[in-house]
């Protein structure tokens, strides 16, 4: 809606992934480092973390989209509550492997033979594991035993893990240990400095043909920051918001008036029962200008923690959304796969 009447040559902030608009912090910059070390190694695990929008998944297909297909069979699946045998299944299936009504002898031999004729001819096997948080410890298990499959000259599967910090709990058990031995690198995604969520907004709108229409003033960065807690998937859902909200007012600057009137917009859609009066953020000010009696309020503690709070729990629910809509993805992918091959076999008796 507002992309034509700012210029835009697309949405600037738009939620799903995109390795276009992948913004190289300081933290996402050493993860980048990680996973590339990992496919030079070729072999075990790499484990990223993060709380829910830092950026996991757009990462990992940043990584995707830049590798050698020729040398490298990727695949990558978003995972939900599976257990081993079913996780099998899944993985199979993301490779083109037929997995439906087969014994899981079967599958792991198929499996094998997969990967056996990857490796002849000069090719590797990756599997990208996202939201592995879902994984129960035996389907993470299940991933140890499938990385078994080696010769003389190296393993034939190699895996990352992507999930929120609670997959680092599931990894550090005691029970465990085989798996952690496995693992040749790992870290953790922290949300965005103050500074850079500035660089990531211009960042972001730099790659949509923004061409300082509408403008921002140096102090909103910082306010978004306080609203956002400066994690990426929140300032996209804030600064998209931000930018209807001038589309909609006729305003070609992002004022702090703009920046809390949205960010109250945002918390009384998420709680419409709250109504208690909110205090507009503010930026900080030197301790001289503060000793001012006549200068701003500072700003309120509650409001900050109430405002994180909300945004926190939108993540939540848009996250849900999307582990649902991908799920639903595998499963119709899935049924499309069987009723093809039904479909093959059936010409090929009428062939015959």
């Amino acid at each position: 809606m507002y992309t034509s009447h700012f210029g835009l040559i697309t949405k600037p902030f738009q939620l799903s992934p995109d390795p276009d608009f992948f913004f190289s912090s300081s933290g996402h910059k050493r993860a980048m480092s990680y996973l590339q070390y990992g496919l030079g190694q070729g072999e075990g695990f790499i484990v990223v973390t993060g709380e829910i929008g830092t950026g996991k998944t757009t990462l990992m297909r940043n990584l995707l989209a830049n590798i050698d297909q020729g040398r490298i069979i990727a695949a990558q699946l978003v995972t939900t509550k599976l257990e081993a045998d079913d996780l099998l299944r899944l993985i199979c299936s993301s490779f083109g492997i037929p997995a439906e009504n087969k014994p899981k002898a079967i599958l792991l031999q198929q499996f094998q033979d997969f990967l056996l004729s990857a490796h002849q001819t000069g090719k590797r096997v990756l599997l990208v594991v996202d939201e592995a948080q879902n994984l129960p410890a035996s389907a993470i298990e299940e991933l140890r035993m499938l990385s078994n499959f080696q010769l003389t000259d190296g393993p034939l599967l190699q895996s990352f893990l992507l999930g929120q910090p609670e997959l680092r709990g599931i990894i550090q058990r005691p029970d465990m240990e085989q798996f952690r031995q496995r693992i040749i690198a790992s870290c953790h995604l922290k949300p965005l400095e103050a500074i850079e969520v500035k660089e990531y907004i211009l960042w972001r709108l730099s790659i949509a043909g923004w061409a300082q229409n509408p403008k921002f003033t140096d102090i909103t960065f910082a306010i978004i920051h306080d609203h956002t807690g400066g994690v990426p998937r929140r300032i996209n859902v804030f600064c998209d918001r931000l930018l209807l909200y001038c589309y909609l007012e006729d305003q070609n600057t992002i004022t702090v008036e703009a920046v809390n009137t949205v960010a109250a917009e945002l918390a009384e859609e998420l709680n419409p029962q709250l109504n208690e009066p909110r205090e507009p953020v503010v930026a900080s000010r030197p301790a001289s200008a503060a000793e001012d009696p006549h200068s701003p309020p500072a700003p309120s503690p509650a409001h900050s923690a109430r405002s994180l709070q909300q945004l926190r729990e939108i993540e939540t629910k848009i996250t849900s959304i999307n582990n649902f809509l991908n799920h639903s993805l595998e499963e119709k992918l899935e049924m499309i796969r069987t009723l093809d091959k039904k479909l093959k076999h059936k010409i090929d008796q009428l062939v015959d």
